[in-house]
């Protein structure tokens, strides 16, 4: 069975249009071969103008000192903005609604300063039962700065079965049933351990009809699906730069805010760099904000942080998120479809069927067992096949159309087979 996949993995990959973007990225080696890594959700990996990138800013540095933020090979004084029409692009957004800063969970908190107002009659934050940790800390601290108790203003919607998806009829019941309580509903463009794209559009639809803002934590959605955010009409959005768009451990991170809320009046905690531009240097002491998305900025940017993310995001621009969407689509089902018929026996995938439900993740689940489906995790991994584990039971399987190959699912077949014989 093997083989005939074989045969038609190397006919995939060799009309593969997209395939020459595997060579701008350094491959991890083992054993003196490519690693077969399906870890992009997790940590993306480097591409190779990174390096060159850094050095510019650090060679103008000691050129130039202070005058680097204005006579640079790329000035540091409105470093941002170089960044800002590719954000626009994988955020579907309008280039005023996007920004490169901080960390995710610390622009969940910014957003949440602006966009979580409760009340006594609505002190309600609706998210997904099993939410990332950092997404649930965050919330539950948020209810309780405002004075509310998360076991009564924390509603957690539950998966509808076990593989851990969660139906657009579920979350809508769930609107509906609180509707009258909620103050934010919060939502993962893609859910981190099942791998379900869920509807954007109609999350911000039923958000905004029950008289809630909404909010999407975006981590594993940008640089893997196309969002629309501007169309989508979501309040605002956080996103990590680290998985798909490949800027580096602990990169800087990024926010959405709809242009409607472009000049609001709503509370905000502030600083410098989000002053408007036109009188940020006369030093006054009142905040007037940058409209947009750079009015939440608070430090002057990170140079040597977002010179990973412009050089990705060039890599992003030239390949086209419509582009790669559309490889990951066919990528993701061939793996699929391998899988299901060399390991069906063994593992169930628990990532939705439907394409549209399902971003370049696959994420497996071992029959026998968690101790059984570690141990396969481990096995993969000592033959060089990486991909991550996530608790209770859960494989990772990420094949990104960036730098992943339709034949890289071979490695996995072989050596799970081998291993669950």
């Amino acid at each position: 069975m093997i083989d005939t996949f074989q045969q038609r993995a190397a006919t995939l990959d060799a009309a593969d249009p997209l395939a020459s973007f595997r060579d701008e990225f350094h491959i991890p080696q083992h054993a003196g071969n490519d690693q077969t890594y399906f870890c992009g959700n997790s940590l993306g990996l480097q591409p190779k103008a990174t390096r060159q990138a850094l050095i510019d800013e650090l060679d103008d540095w000691a050129r130039l000192g202070v005058e680097g933020h204005f006579r640079g090979r790329h000035p540091w004084m409105p470093y941002h903005e170089f960044v800002r029409a590719g954000l626009a692009h994988v955020a579907g957004a309008l280039p005023s609604e996007v920004v490169a800063m901080n960390s995710l969970t610390a622009n969940l908190h910014l957003m949440m300063v602006s966009f979580y107002r409760p009340s006594r009659e609505r002190p309600a934050i609706l998210i997904e039962q099993g939410a990332f940790p950092s997404d649930r800390y965050a919330v539950e601290s948020q209810i309780r700065f405002h004075g509310f108790d998360p076991a009564d203003c924390l509603i957690e919607v539950a998966p509808d079965a076990d593989s851990g998806t969660i139906s657009m009829a579920t979350i809508a019941r769930a609107i509906d049933t609180h509707r009258d309580r909620l103050a934010l509903v919060l939502w993962p463009g893609v859910q981190y351990r099942s791998g379900e794209v869920h509807d954007l559009a109609e999350i911000a639809r039923l958000g905004h009809a029950a008289g809630a803002a909404v909010g999407f934590d975006l981590a594993h959605g940008i640089g893997n699906l196309p969002l629309r955010l501007h169309d989508a009409n979501a309040d605002f959005a956080v996103w990590c730069s680290y998985k798909y768009l490949n800027s580096g451990p602990g990169a800087i991170a990024g926010c959405f805010v709809h242009e409607r809320h472009a000049r609001t009046d709503r509370p905000r905690f502030a600083g410098w760099w989000g002053h408007d531009q036109a009188t940020r240097f006369k030093m006054g002491p009142d905040f007037v904000p940058t409209p947009g998305a750079e009015g939440w900025q608070l430090s002057n940017p990170p140079i040597l942080a977002l010179a990973p993310l412009r050089v990705s995001l060039d890599i992003f621009q030239r390949a086209d998120i419509t582009r790669l969407r559309k490889k990951s689509k066919a990528m993701t089902a061939f793996y699929a479809e391998a899988i299901e018929t060399v390991l069906g026996t063994h593992l169930d995938i628990v990532t939705p069927r439907d394409p549209e439900r399902r971003g370049c993740q696959l994420s497996l689940r071992v029959r026998a067992g968690r101790e059984r489906g570690r141990a396969l995790f481990e096995h993969l991994e000592r033959h060089g096949i990486i991909g991550d584990w996530r608790e209770p039971d859960v494989i990772r399987v990420s094949p990104t159309p960036l730098y992943n190959r339709y034949g890289d699912v071979l490695a996995l077949l072989r050596e799970a087979s081998a291993f669950l014989a």
